[in-house]
């Protein structure tokens, strides 16, 4: 009997065109998910409210979210999805350079679901991507987004 494989739908929210490569690299060699990236906040934004040019974007079931990010921070974009009922059961991955406790305890304050600090070498940035895949993949049971849409 063969195991079923799920792919998700990924939104990576990134500025950083190295990071965007490796992530792109993990997916395309490791991983079967779908990712669809964005490079500022509010270009998160729209994906995510399918407003232009983004009308017809898949809602994702995991979103990967930098920190420092152009046009809206990721404490915005955070801090509105997880307001937004139509969009707060998304769990969010914040994926970012910063050790910084502050944006570790405002992340979770925002209710960020994990806060990962983004390892420097390649190696190590593929190893932390195909972990966080695995657990939303195949340990974590993620809410249906056609259901969640209708949840009052």
């Amino acid at each position: 009997m063969t195991e079923e494989v799920r792919v998700i739908n990924v939104l990576l929210v990134e500025d950083d065109p190295g990071d965007v490569l490796m992530t792109r690299e993990a997916f395309d060699e490791y991983l079967h998910n779908r990712l669809d990236v964005v490079t500022d906040g509010a270009a998160a934004l729209a994906y995510l409210r399918n407003e232009p040019p983004y009308t017809d974007a898949p809602r994702p079931d995991l979103i990967l979210l930098d920190l420092n990010l152009p046009r809206r921070d990721g404490r915005e974009v955070l801090a509105e999805v997880k307001a937004d009922p139509v969009l707060a059961y998304i769990p969010v991955i914040v994926l970012t350079t910063s050790q910084a406790e502050e944006d570790v305890l405002r992340s979770y304050q925002l209710h960020a679901n994990a806060y990962v600090t983004k390892p420097v070498d390649f190696e190590g940035f593929i190893e932390a991507i195909k972990q966080i895949d695995h657990f939303f993949v195949s340990v974590v049971q993620l809410p249906s987004g056609r259901s969640a849409d209708s949840v009052g």
